[in-house]
């Protein structure tokens, strides 16, 4: 009787840790979910903005126009400027900096006290804000004081413009977008040299093959994934970039640097037109999708090729 009375309590315990199992993978999901919402939500709501006349100095006239705000923008040769700002600062940041960041990886690829203080060192100024960067790089181009000035009149160049000047500008913003994300593109090839298998270069090296001939026929090719990887997060990143820009120029001098992000912010907060910037932003959000969509598949298929399995 003891007995039956004591175990009898314990029973329900294993269908408690049942339902506990059963709900887990819904709890653990459910910060995701949250988050899903949160990006939702202004999602569809800049879609809502897109299509109306919404002016903050005119809220009483706000109404849906539906795509007219997407008409005015195709047709407008402001709109054409900002596209052709945003494809030149992309293209411009991501070359330079796979370019340097694959150089610079090669120099460290070898594993000694020296290169790991140096990657180190090299990765210092990813831990800057690039507002932050921004304000620096600003002290030190300015024509008064600026240090960068000083140094150009000791090899006598006098007066450069740096970004006061709409022909240096985008070169001064490539610049600092240059020396901010360059570490990132080093730490990732630099990850990926190190992954790759020694057993191609020892070959190479025993027969006495070309430095450049193993470069561009074993070590390239094998990298090409990473270089991919971090082409494509730079891409994305450049395409959006907002803080550099504003930070060092406010879009000038005139249009010379009104990408999407900062036509986008003059638009809703200096013009007051909300309609105009939503639409804006999701035009920049189509070509990030479709450009990021593109990435992937081609990474996907050097990643099938890689194993054999294309």
């Amino acid at each position: 009787m003891n007995t039956t009375t004591l175990a009898a309590p314990l029973r329900p315990r294993p269908r408690r840790r049942l339902r506990f199992q059963t709900l887990l993978p819904y709890l653990l999901s459910l910060p995701a979910l949250l988050v899903c919402i949160g990006i939702l939500i202004p999602f569809f709501t800049a879609v809502s903005y897109s299509l109306q006349r919404y002016n903050l100095s005119f809220p009483d006239q706000r109404a849906y126009v539906w795509f007219a705000n997407y008409i005015d923008l195709f047709t407008d040769a402001a709109f054409w400027n900002t596209v052709r700002v945003s494809l030149v600062y992309t293209v411009a940041t991501v070359g330079v900096q796979l370019f340097l960041g694959m150089g610079i990886a090669l120099l460290l690829k070898e594993r000694n006290r020296v290169n790991n203080a140096m990657s180190v060192l090299l990765i210092l100024p990813l831990m800057v804000a690039p507002a932050i960067a921004s304000l620096m790089w600003k002290l030190m181009t300015n024509p008064s004081f600026g240090v960068l000035n000083y140094l150009l009149g000791l090899v006598g160049i006098a007066d450069f413009g740096w970004s006061s000047r709409p022909e240096t500008a985008m070169f001064t913003v490539v610049l600092v977008d240059t020396w901010v994300y360059t570490p990132f593109i080093i730490v990732l090839l630099l990850a990926g040299l190190r992954a790759l298998p020694p057993q191609p270069f020892e070959a190479a090296q025993l027969d006495g093959v070309p430095a450049t001939f193993v470069f561009f026929r074993i070590t390239l090719p094998m990298l090409t994934p990473y270089i991919l990887t971090a082409g494509m997060f730079r891409m994305l990143d450049s395409i959006q970039q907002f803080d550099i820009i504003y930070s060092m120029t406010q879009g000038g001098p005139g249009d010379s640097l009104t990408a999407f992000q900062v036509q986008a912010y003059l638009e809703a907060f200096s013009f007051s037109n909300i309609g105009k910037s939503a639409a804006l932003v999701l035009i920049l959000w189509a070509i990030t999708y479709v450009l990021s969509t593109l990435f992937i598949k081609h990474w996907l298929k050097l990643r099938q090729r890689a194993r054999g399995q294309a």
